[in-house]
């Protein structure tokens, strides 16, 4: 299955994982956080960006092979997640 991202086609029969995120600063140090930690927590850090991963590295490789997509809000998001979903089984 091939989903037509920003970023390129994405063939989403060899994502080993594909997760959301949160890109937090806190106090100069830049972290990927979940969005049930954001809910938690993110009042208390500045939030720098979403971020959605196709992670299409091998179980058990050291080489990572991934694509990030970027959004600025939660809510943009979200709405790539509604999309994804429609292309997986």
């Amino acid at each position: 299955m091939i989903y037509k991202s920003k970023e390129g086609d994405l063939d989403l029969s060899k994502t080993t994982r594909l997760y959301p995120a949160v890109v937090v600063d806190m106090q100069g140090e830049v972290a990927e956080m979940s969005l049930e930690w954001e809910e938690l927590y993110g009042e208390k850090v500045k939030i720098v960006h979403y971020v959605l991963v196709f992670d299409f590295t091998p179980l058990h490789e050291d080489v990572k092979d991934r694509i990030t997509l970027v959004f600025e809000t939660r809510e943009e998001l979200i709405a790539e997640i509604q999309e994804v979903a429609k292309f997986l089984p």
